[in-house]
Parts: structure tokens; sequence; C-alpha cells
């Protein structure tokens, strides 16, 4: 009898050890995501993180992209982030798939260094936006920031169309329009498995990024030139 009364007094001690490491590391997993959520980086030096407004030990600039937060993934593949976006559009019929995918076609014309393909992209990419119809986003407030990007990045892809034949001027308009591309995706996802990228010899560090569906380098900032120069920043899912 009195075996039996321990054996249930060391199951319990058991459990209860069990149960209080599982909400200690539920609670690691929460501080380490709230942690990484205040966290910014530097504009050309997207590696380096620390308090927002604080100085970059490599150029000087001051600290102000968010670092975006961490999603703790499965046990067996616990290293691996992804990308959390805004998107909270689910059950209306706004998507910008279209848009991702007329974007890709005039980011792959740049990369093969062929204007005329670019600029006819643009326009393809200006159409789309001009179809595109906000009024199906429900929340107001998504509503309105998707407006504000679409007439930024209308104004982009007018030029880049418009341009013809002056690739140079072409890429300066695509590295503005990849920033509201960005911006885009962040916040209402896509369906499709994306990369942004970045090159730091573009422009002197300051906007050498843009979106890729591919995980291979392929700059379109230089193209045959320095086809593979360049970084993945982070993926988004």
């Amino acid at each position: 009898m009195k075996n039996i009364i321990l054996a249930i007094m060391i199951l319990a001690l058991v459990s209860v050890s069990c149960n209080q490491k599982n909400k200690e590391t539920a609670a690691d997993s929460t501080v380490a995501t709230k942690a990484t959520a205040s966290l910014y980086s530097c504009p050309m030096h997207s590696e380096i993180t620390g308090e927002k407004g604080a100085e970059c030990p490599e150029c000087g600039m001051e600290l102000t992209d968010k670092v975006e937060e961490k999603i703790t993934l499965e046990k067996n593949d616990p290293n691996k982030t992804v990308v959390k976006t805004e998107n909270t559009v689910a059950a209306t019929s706004f998507t910008i798939n279209e848009i991702v995918s007329s974007y890709l076609t005039l980011k792959n014309a740049l990369v093969k260094d062929d204007s005329n393909g670019a600029a006819k992209a643009g326009n393809a990419l200006y159409a789309t936006f001009e179809k595109v119809d906000s009024n199906t986003i429900l929340n107001l407030k998504l509503k309105n920031k998707y407006n504000e990007i679409a007439v930024n990045a209308k104004k982009q892809v007018k030029y880049i169309g418009e341009n013809a034949g002056k690739i140079a001027r072409q890429r300066e308009y695509f590295a503005l329009l990849s920033k509201e591309v960005h911006d885009l995706i962040k916040t209402f996802g896509t369906d499709q498995k994306l990369y942004q990228d970045y090159c730091p010899m573009y422009n002197e560090g300051k906007d050498g990024y843009w979106i890729s569906e591919t995980k291979d380098v392929k700059n379109p900032y230089y193209g045959s030139e320095m086809l593979s120069c360049g970084r993945m920043v982070q993926a988004f899912l």
C-alpha cells in the first residue's frame, strides 16, 4: 500500500514539473517575440539592429526600419522565421496578386537589360493598378493605405513606361516602385512565396531593394553587368 501511495506522489510531482516547464517555454517564446518586435535596423545595413533612433556604427544613419516580428514555428525547425503581414482583408475579394505578378514581369525585364520590355511591363502594371477596386477593402484604414501606396506606385510605373530606351532612368523609378510594392506585400500579403533582395552597390546602398520570386539573386539594377550582386534580406510567406 505504501508503495502505491509513493508511486502516485512521484507521478504527481513529474506532472507538475512538466506543466511548469511548458509554461516557462511558452513565456520565453513570448518574451523573445516582443523583444524582436521592438528592434529597429539601419536602412543601409539591415543586419545592424538596436533601439529606434540609435546611430548605425557603419554609416552613422539612424535606425528607423522596424525589424519584423519573429514567429515560433514547429519544434523540429526552431530557427526558421517568416515575415508576418498586416493582412486583415479576409473574407473580401481584394488581392494584390496581379499587381505583384506584373511587377515581377517588369523586374525580370530589367534583369535582362530589356528597356523596351520594361516599358511595356510598366504600362501593363499601370493598367493593373487602374483596374484594382480598393472599395472591396472593408477596413477603412487599410483602404486608405492601399490608395496612398497606389498613387505613388502609379507615378513610378508611368515614368518607366515613358522612358523606353533609357534603362538607367527606368531603374531609378523601379527602386522607388519597389518600396511601394514591398509595403503592399507587408500590408496585404500574397499567395506567392516572395523574397526581398538588396544590392549595396546601387545608388551608394541607399535604395537598392527589390522583390523577387526566386531565392537566387538576379540583380535588376545592373543586369548582365553584375547579375548576382546582392543578397536576400527577408522572405515573405
